[in-house]
């Protein structure tokens, strides 16, 4: 569903205590909290938590094994031929006298050997990291048995509670690893009303999501754009 654009003359909620002008004067478009929810309350709550789950990598893997593989094969092939007393392929006898004629400071050289590293480096962060980062890792509550939930699958959860608050027009959820950001429209009720019944829905339905590491919540509700 998609968000209106906020309107110019909006405003963030004031601080506890503040006074707030009513009819006639300045009108509340715009409520914001980083809500009363805690994750790490939740998170001492819950027991111990899970690491990641590690991709396979099985594309990248198998193209460096064939590259390898082909490359390789190639080579020995070559080398072997050498020993029988053949001549070298033609284009191992052409790369070896280009390389022996350009300088270290080619634009040629410096390409390809750009092109190695950052292929290398590549290499290096898929093997050091666990990716998969659309799975967010559940409580490991029972020995041997891993769980993930998918982030998309939680955002849809976590915008289906946020709808069932009344005077809630729309709503959009972003999942994120660390942080989930509610940004909802509301065209009756007082905001900061609307704002605290979603921080008390979500708060619980991100507990109830049985996340290993929950992420910290910020709401923010507003009220529609203005026609014309």
């Amino acid at each position: 569903m998609t968000e209106p654009q906020e309107p110019d003359n909006s405003t963030r909620r004031p601080p506890a205590g503040d006074p707030v002008e009513r009819g006639g004067g300045l009108a509340l478009d715009q409520s914001a909290s980083a809500a009363a929810y805690d994750p790490a309350s939740v998170k001492e709550r819950s027991g111990g938590g899970a690491g990641r789950f590690w991709s396979a990598r099985r594309i990248p893997a198998g193209l460096l094994a064939l590259v390898v593989l082909g490359g390789s094969g190639l080579l020995l092939y070559d080398v072997a031929a050498v020993r029988a007393h053949h001549p070298a392929m033609q284009w191992r006898r052409a790369l070896a006298d280009d390389l022996a004629e350009r300088p270290l400071n080619n634009v040629w050289v410096v390409a390809g050997a750009a092109v190695a590293v950052a292929i290398g480096v590549w290499l290096i962060v898929l093997a050091a990291t666990p990716g998969l980062r659309d799975v967010l890792p559940m409580r490991r509550d029972r020995p041997g048995v891993r769980a993930g939930l998918d982030r998309t699958a939680a955002a849809l959860v976590l915008r289906d509670r946020a709808v069932e608050v009344s005077g809630v027009q729309s709503v959009r959820v972003r999942m994120g690893r660390a942080k989930v950001a509610v940004r909802a429209v509301s065209h009756f009720r007082e905001l900061d009303d609307v704002r605290a019944d979603l921080d008390t829905v979500l708060g619980t339905g991100i507990e109830e999501l049985g996340l290993a590491k929950p992420p910290s919540l910020s709401v923010h509700v507003r009220r529609p754009a203005k026609k014309g």
